[in-house]
Formats: structure tokens, sequence, C-alpha cells
């Protein structure tokens, strides 16, 4: 692996992937980590915090708001909280790349009593956010974006808000932690309902920082009801934020899929609206084999993945929910396999940081691997002999890393061009892709020691 001036990464094929490593902290829990601190009264630690481009932007916008956050160290801040009470900003609040940070925003600062702006690079800006203006529009916000999409920049006049009973026209966790977060400022209850379970980090990060949402599950245990009440306060709690499954999942697709792998991760976030992908990767006939070291709140430990053959499976309905942010590299892993590999119901990929189906399609048919593109998915048919490309990140973090994970598999050297975007969520990937990857070639390995 290698680093070229215009933000370029090469790899090569390699033995295995193996040893031992911990993954930077989770973003999503970041995210919301420092939110919630920040709204709290008191004064909240927070270890393992993801130093990653999304996450600063949320910690910026905060502090652009008055709130206090003391950087110790990259992944270790301390939190005054602002009980609630924000303070105007004096410029619009730039949220990068990040949904996680516009949206979860948008919920707490429809309920402030001061008018504000949320902005965002080109390609969040591109991202419609009519999923949450619409709702919190319902509960009184007076909140605007451009176009019928209310895609970036979000004007927002903060003011009272109303709580309302809502059901989620799609999963989504970002929808429901906006929503949850207004109805912290709103008269009366708010509920949402989510047919198909979404990560329910906010639900339990509301429970830890002393402001316990009612849920009532279905009967049928697939979807459920969670509940806020208006004026609930937060109260600082110290908490660390365990490795990020998401990253993770990179490594234990690509170990899962190379017989003779032997790959260890520690301290992993193992919460159970994460890890669809291990359900999908044992269904393919990968031997992986997790254990919980606690699960107080967000549930953490160790995943153990040891590489064999991988046959050909399909992804669809309520799995998909558990499994948005891993689809492409279930499609690497798809090309690996034997057979074909079928993704459906993930129309959500459409509006993702790129068009995530049609990128993939792309970057996967440049290995000589044949996708067939559907509206809402893909077939991707394994068992191709591979071959070194070179292909784009269209701007997409996971999109990178999934083709850096593929180009390990590949004869001869593959490039992924434009990979600066892999800092907004996996600062450290290129330094753990040495640690774990046993090179074909010794003098190609060598090279990377000398490439820091």
């Amino acid at each position: 692996m290698s680093r070229a001036p215009a933000s370029t990464l090469t790899v090569r094929q390699v033995r295995q992937i193996g040893g031992e490593i911990s993954v930077p902290g989770d973003k999503s829990l970041s995210h919301r980590a420092v939110l919630f601190s920040a709204l709290a009264d008191g004064t909240t630690v927070i270890d393992g915090f993801l130093p990653g481009e999304d996450c600063v932007c949320t910690m910026r916008a905060l502090q652009a708001m008055g709130c206090v956050i003391e950087v110790e160290s990259k992944t270790r801040l301390i939190v005054h909280g602002t009980d609630g009470k924000l303070r105007p900003p004096l410029e619009p609040l730039d949220c990068g790349n990040s949904g996680t940070a516009m949206r979860l925003m948008a919920g707490v600062l429809a309920g402030q009593p001061f008018s504000s702006r949320l902005i965002g690079d080109a390609s969040l800006s591109s991202r419609p956010m009519k999923r949450i203006v619409d709702p919190l529009v319902k509960m009184g916000a007076k909140i605007k974006g451009k176009g019928d999409k209310h895609t970036a920049p979000l004007e927002i006049e903060g003011g009272p808000l109303i709580g309302i009973d809502y059901t989620m026209p799609v999963a989504s966790a970002q929808l429901k932690s906006c929503l949850l977060l207004a109805g912290l400022f709103a008269q009366g209850t708010t509920s949402v309902t989510e047919k198909t379970p979404s990560r329910d980090h906010t639900e339990r990060l509301l429970a830890y920082f002393h402001a316990p949402p009612v849920i009532d599950l279905k009967p049928d245990g697939k979807g459920k009801t969670v509940r806020v009440r208006g004026g609930s306060r937060l109260h600082g709690r110290d908490f660390t934020v365990p490795g990020d499954f998401s990253s993770a999942a990179f490594w234990i697709a690509g170990a899962a899929a190379l017989p003779g792998s032997d790959l260890t991760i520690t301290k992993l976030g193992l919460n159970g609206t994460r890890t669809g992908l291990l359900s999908v990767l044992l269904r393919m006939g990968a031997h992986i084999h997790e254990t919980i070291s606690d699960s107080s709140c967000e549930p953490y430990g160790t995943v153990r993945v040891y590489g064999r053959k991988l046959r050909g499976t399909k992804i669809s309905g309520a799995e998909i929910a558990n499994v948005i942010d891993e689809l492409p590299i279930i499609a690497v892993i798809g090309a690996l396999a034997e057979g074909p590999t079928e993704i459906r119901d993930a129309k959500e990929l459409r509006v993702k940081e790129t068009d995530r189906i049609a990128a993939m399609a792309t970057n996967l048919r440049a290995f000589g691997i044949t996708v067939d593109e559907h509206d809402d998915g893909m077939t991707v048919h394994g068992g191709a002999a591979l071959k070194g490309a070179k292909v784009g990140s269209f701007g997409d973090h996971r999109i990178a890393m999934a083709c850096a994970i593929l180009g390990l598999f590949a004869k001869g050297e593959t490039t992924i061009e434009e990979t600066g975007c892999i800092a907004t969520s996996y600062p450290t990937f290129e330094q753990d892709l040495r640690k774990v990857a046993q090179f074909q070639e010794t003098g190609f390995a060598a090279m990377l020691s000398g490439n820091r």
C-alpha cells in the first residue's frame, strides 16, 4: 500500500489478513455522545471519541453555540453541559459531509429560541432533508431547505414545538433521533413509531443520560414506538465510546473471505442493531466467534474471524436496515463468494454520500466482476478471476474502503483515487491496513514501513 500526493491509495494482493487490532471509536455514538453531553447539565468526560471530520463538525457546531468542550486529546473530550440552553451561532453551522450531524442538529435547533443555518459540502448539500423537515414542521418548527427535497442549506427559525405521534415511512435512525431530540424541547409527548427496527443508540443514550424514553415493542417484535416527554432533562455522565462496527466491517469481511486468515478485533461495539453483517457472513458460511464483555449501555467485546471460502446469499427486507452502512463491503464479499449475491430493498443507498448502488456497480465491473444493477440494489456474480483496477471513490469513504479490501484479492495493483474522504469516518484506515495485511510480495510489504 502507498500514498500518492493526490490522495490515492494503492494496494496489492495479500496472502491473508490476520493479527489483532482495535478500531477507532464508533462514529454514530461519537456524534450522539458529544451532542447529549452538550445538552445535559454538569460535566461529561468522553473517552474513545472518533476524531474524524464528521464528528469534529458536530463538536465545532456545539462549541459555536456556547458549549465549552475541552479537547484533552484527539479521543478524549471534557464537555461542560449547557442544560439544553444553547446560544445563537454567529455564523452558519458547517456539517461538512455528515448527514448525521445535520439531521440530529436540526432536531435540536428547531426547539431553540433563535435562528440558525445548517450548511454542508457539495455532497451533503445534494442529499434530501425532506424526511426530517416534514415531521419537524408538523411539530411547529419553521424550517426549510432548497427545492422540493429541502436540500441544504437548512434555514431554521427556532421556537416552541408541540409533540406529535409520527410513524416513520422508512427505517432511519437519523430521522428517529432527530424527532426524539426535538421532542425533548416540545410541549407534551413525542412518539415515534418504526415499522422496521433501526439502530437504537439514541434510545440507549437517553436512558444513560437519565431521561429514559418509554418504549413499546410491537407484538410481532418487528417494530416499536419510542416516546419522550417534553422538558425531560439530561444529566452529564462519563461515557466510553466502543470501536465502530462499521469500520471493523471491512476487516471482518475481508478476513472471513480469505482462507487461512485469523483476525481478532477487540473493544468493538456489538450493539445488535449494528451487527447484521455477522448474520449475513454466517449465512454465507463464515467462521466467526463473538464475545460480549460489557453491555451496561452499549454492548462491546471481541470478534475473532477465521477465513474460509464463502457462498453467495440474498440480503433484503427487514435485514437491510441493520446492514445499510455495510452494503458496499457486502457487495465486495459477494464478488469473492461462489455464486450470486443479491441485494434488494436498498433504495436508500441511492441517496447516501453518493449513489452507492451505481458507484459500486461501476467499480466492481472495473475489477472484472459481472454486476446486474437494480433500482433498489444489485446482483453480484461471484467467482470471477479478479484483476487490479484503477477506480474512483466517488467522494464516499465507504466506497473507497470497500474497494481497497477488494484490491487485496486482485492480481496486480489496485489504485483508489480521491481517498481523502476516508478521514471522515476512519482516519487510521491505512495504518490498520498495514497491521492486518500480509502481502504476497515481501518487497511491497517492506515499502509500507517507509511510507508513513
